[in-house]
């Protein structure tokens, strides 16, 4: 069995220690602010992902579970109505505006959709992580208890 040291050899040994008061209560807009802004949602200080779309399973300050919140297909659903949102008006002006023919609208517009898509998405799924900590759902349904 390996030795596990304690947690005040831990700090002295330059590991810093998971601190829970550091959590807020749930908060819809809390939760939404701060996974958008791509930290965790329930304290708002640590990186919530490791990489472009890779939550890191527990947050490095608070300790919290980042990895029990779904956002597996809402994150993109929500991504595409954004970028659709935002970018049919420009479509639509640019065609009313310059006389493009369709081939050179759709040559234009189908990189922009596609950049403005991965530019958005890391802050979708953020923000999907962040309303599911506000609202509680989680992939385990005991996890709250």
């Amino acid at each position: 069995m390996p030795f596990d040291p304690p947690a005040s050899d831990l700090r002295f040994a330059g590991v810093s220690m998971p601190d829970a008061s550091l959590r807020s209560s749930p908060n819809l807009l809390t939760g939404l602010r701060r996974g958008i802004c791509r930290t965790c949602p329930a304290c708002g200080q640590a990186r919530l992902f490791g990489g472009y779309l890779a939550v890191l399973p527990v947050c490095a300050v608070c300790g919290n579970d980042n990895e029990q919140y779904p956002s597996d297909d809402f994150a993109p659903y929500v991504t595409i109505f954004l970028v659709l949102h935002l970018m049919v008006p420009f479509l639509f002006l640019a065609d009313r505006t310059w006389a493009m023919s369709a081939l050179f609208e759709v040559g234009l517009a189908i990189p922009v959709f596609l950049l403005a898509t991965l530019a958005l998405l890391p802050f979708a799924k953020g923000g999907v992580i962040g309303f599911a900590w506000a609202v509680g759902v989680t992939r385990n349904p005991t996890a709250n208890s």
